[in-house]
């Protein structure tokens, strides 16, 4: 065959010009990869081909006075009590929905987030403010003893798409008009962390990264240690923890 690594190049060089994401790009690479090595018989360098970079997106962070703002205005007392746990502990929404009453700690302060989808138990920290506003709602809200935020029409576990639904609408009720869903909660905790100087190791424990670039977009390091650290919810100042 006439065709050199040079040609591959050119080729994707050109359909990057034309616009084409990232994930295109090295779908074609790895496409042209396989007829080289494997049909053609020709050498592949990864050097010559490189493959284009995923670009990250830097995950939406809300400040301390939008995440109070959206707290207040959420009328329903099990919504605003979800919305302020994925906050002041970095839950993922998945995981606030999986909560069960004896995952919470008032002994040691902290949440219990179960093993899901293939990941492996942690502890995170209990906001002693978010556990003022969880008590209210266990003694007016049925007290469940099982599941923490049981369905109100099953019984069984919220659905995760119906906890997107009213914290973007508390969301639009507290004046925020760019969008945001319930993520925003967990990337607001890890941020604010960050700016009270909490050690980027101890942020990626509490959020439960084994990837340690999960947690490089909040990169700001000083040297705190686990020992003391506060909930942003109960340090709404932004003050050292």
């Amino acid at each position: 065959s006439d065709l050199t690594l040079e040609d591959a190049e050119s080729f994707l060089t050109a359909k990057r010009l034309e616009g084409r994401s990232p994930e295109t790009h090295n779908h074609y690479r790895s496409a042209i990869k396989f007829l080289y090595k494997k049909v053609l018989k020709i050498l592949w360098d990864d050097d010559t081909v490189p493959a284009m970079k995923r670009e990250r997106n830097l995950p939406a962070v809300l400040s301390r006075d939008e995440i109070n703002a959206i707290i207040d205005v959420t009328p329903n007392l099990k919504h605003k009590a979800i919305i302020a746990t994925m906050y002041s502990s970095g839950l993922r929404v998945s995981e606030v929905v999986h909560l069960h009453y004896d995952d919470i700690s008032r002994t040691n302060m902290t949440i219990h987030v179960r093993e899901t989808k293939g990941r492996i138990d942690r502890y995170t920290i209990l906001s002693q403010k978010n556990l003022d506003l969880l008590t209210e709602y266990w003694y007016k809200c049925g007290r469940p003893k099982d599941i923490l935020f049981p369905s109100s029409w099953s019984g069984g576990y919220l659905d995760i798409a119906s906890v997107n639904q009213f914290f973007k609408k508390s969301a639009k009720l507290a004046g925020i008009n760019r969008h945001v869903s319930s993520h925003a909660c967990r990337h607001s905790f890890a941020s604010h962390l960050f700016e009270s100087g909490t050690d980027i190791k101890y942020i990626q424990s509490l959020l439960g990264h084994v990837d340690p670039r999960s947690t490089d977009v909040y990169l700001h390091v000083s040297n705190k240690t686990l020992l003391g650290i506060r909930s942003p919810f109960d340090n709404p100042e932004g003050g050292e923890s």
